[in-house]
């Protein structure tokens, strides 16, 4: 009974719920309100999916190699979009549009419920934003490795990650909307949440750094089973067909490799924006928002990972932190959403000033090991491709 529980409480969630009490009218207006917010949430997806394949299709048609300038420039423009939608959010939670803002579950305190203003949902979303970007900034190193190891050129990597913010949405959309119910329907799930943040800084500050070698093996053998692996690459394919059979190419492993990590980090980074709101629309939107923002950093930072020596230090007291502040929630000692902000930040930018002022040294010639043999990889000798 606790799932069909579960389900009931996100649709109420992520729709319009009606007081408690709520007249005939009040009930037939949270029922328009709902279809109303789902009609938004199709609006934000429609528009994040248009504005991805205008940038795969139109100005990445071509494969290419994305330099440095051209990097900074898609950075700039997603940073700048993912900034300018707090000016649409600002006026939907101000005027309430389909009931945003109204009956937002409180966090610790179930079946408790707040309005929230358009202030306020601007800043619960630009904290979720920053704080969303930031843990998943080692994310960037798990890609380099994997894009790597796996020999995948630069002018290929853009279209793996195209489609892996595709299905970022997915998985991390369904991670949210049962991350709100669960808070919607007990309050001692923050200190679950927390005590995962806090673990998770523990583990990683005491697990040495092995982004050297992925294991990659694991995904190869499950991908096997549907279809041979092979070495070729064929322009930007996922598929080719060799001898009339169906056979995987290395963009297909990689975007393997590169989802499965995302759903691992997904883990941590999500459970850490409901120490910032449990409002489903506001958590969703930031946490997109900033995957966009890091798939596009990419191209700018993978020729530098090395430099950032202290990021991951940064980001374990950036987990830490997050995660004492969802213990301390009903406390005198609890943390206010600006405050935590201004800390992530400094905690971060700590990081990368250190990192430039005593940089790494840098490796040798071999960033990366070759690509190993996966299990179900043919061989490349041979070859041929039907038609």
């Amino acid at each position: 009974m606790l799932l069909p529980g579960l389900l009931c409480d996100t649709i109420a969630t992520v729709g319009a719920a009606a007081p408690v009490g709520a007249n005939a009218g009040g009930a037939a207006a949270a029922s328009g309100d709902s279809a109303g917010r789902m009609l938004l949430y199709g609006v934000f997806i429609v528009a994040v999916i248009g504005l991805l394949c205008l940038d795969l299709f139109v100005f990445h048609r071509k494969a290419h190699a994305v330099r440095l300038k051209e990097a900074l420039g898609w950075s700039a423009f997603w940073v700048s979009f993912a900034l300018l939608f707090t000016v649409p959010l600002y006026f939907a939670y101000e005027q309430h549009w389909f009931g945003l803002g109204m009956n937002v579950p409180v966090m610790g305190e179930a079946g408790t419920t707040k309005t929230v203003s358009g202030l306020a949902a601007m800043g619960e979303y630009f904290t979720g934003y920053v704080i969303e970007l930031s843990l998943s900034m080692d994310n960037l190193f798990v890609m380099a490795v994997i894009f790597g190891s796996l020999k995948v050129p630069k002018e290929n990597q853009h279209r793996v990650l195209f489609w892996g913010i595709l299905g970022a949405i997915i998985m991390r959309g369904l991670m949210i909307v049962l991350g709100v119910a669960l808070i919607k329907r007990f309050d001692w799930i923050i200190y679950v949440f927390g005590a995962i943040l806090i673990f998770t800084a523990i583990k990683m500050a005491f697990t040495k750094e092995n982004h050297d070698e992925p294991s990659l093996g694991p995904i190869a053998r499950l991908l096997g089973r549907f279809f041979p692996i092979t070495q070729r690459l064929d322009g930007q394919r996922f598929l080719i067909r060799i001898d009339g059979r169906r056979h995987a190419t290395p963009l297909l492993v990689a975007l393997i490799a590169i989802e499965f990590t995302d759903l691992i980090f997904a883990v941590d980074s999500i459970p850490a924006i409901f120490a910032i709101t449990a409002d489903p629309f506001i958590v969703f939107t930031s946490n997109i928002m900033a995957i966009l923002g890091l798939r596009s950093l990419y191209s700018c930072l993978s020729a530098m990972l090395h430099t950032f020596r202290f990021l991951k230090p940064a980001l374990v007291v950036v987990l830490m932190f997050i995660g004492v502040k969802m213990c301390l929630i009903h406390t005198a000692l609890k943390i206010p959403n600006e405050a935590a902000l201004g800390i992530v930040v400094g905690i971060l930018a700590t990081g990368i000033v250190a990192s430039l002022l005593a940089p790494h040294p840098r490796p040798r010639q071999q960033d990366f090991p070759t690509a190993p043999e996966l299990p179900g990889r043919e061989p490349s000798g041979g070859e041929r491709a039907d038609g």
